[in-house]
């Protein structure tokens, strides 16, 4: 059976309201699932750079790399022509900064903002419940050190 390997980057998008966080997810069009905007890095480019560029075209959005969060999702999956691909997706907590959701592209169906604990609910993958879960917990633990000056 033929293999290959994948690297992509994406990033977990927050933003305060007035009731709380909310990050965004995506549905995507190809497999109706909701998961994380994240995609291939490209020759040149390095993972911030990645993660960055496919939040913009992904969901619409412009957002800025916090930091990392930490290991990346490790996967396997069978594409077109039995192909076996080894997936690692290295992902970013970033924070909003300007655009809409609606500027989202062809490849999302849907982009929607929601609290981490119905992103969690939603999506479609472990992995990305687990990512969303971090990024959660690091969100609380950086707003609590800003409170603490």
């Amino acid at each position: 059976m033929k293999s290959r390997d994948e690297v992509s980057a994406g990033g977990v998008v927050y933003r305060w309201t007035t009731h709380g966080v909310e990050v965004l997810i995506c549905k995507d069009a190809g497999y109706h699932r909701w998961v994380l905007p994240k995609g291939w890095v490209n020759k040149g480019e390095n993972l911030g750079e990645t993660a960055v560029r496919e939040v913009r075209e992904e969901v619409g959005v412009r957002a800025r790399i916090v930091e990392s969060l930490g290991e990346p999702e490790k996967y396997v999956y069978t594409a077109q022509g039995g192909v076996r691909v080894f997936k690692t997706v290295h992902y970013f907590l970033m924070i909003y900064e300007s655009g809409s959701e609606a500027d989202h592209d062809a490849e999302m169906e849907e982009v929607r903002w929601v609290t981490p604990e119905q992103a969690i609910e939603l999506l479609a993958y472990q992995g990305a419940k687990n990512v969303v879960a971090r990024a959660s917990a690091r969100i609380k633990e950086l707003a609590d050190q800003e409170r603490r000056g």
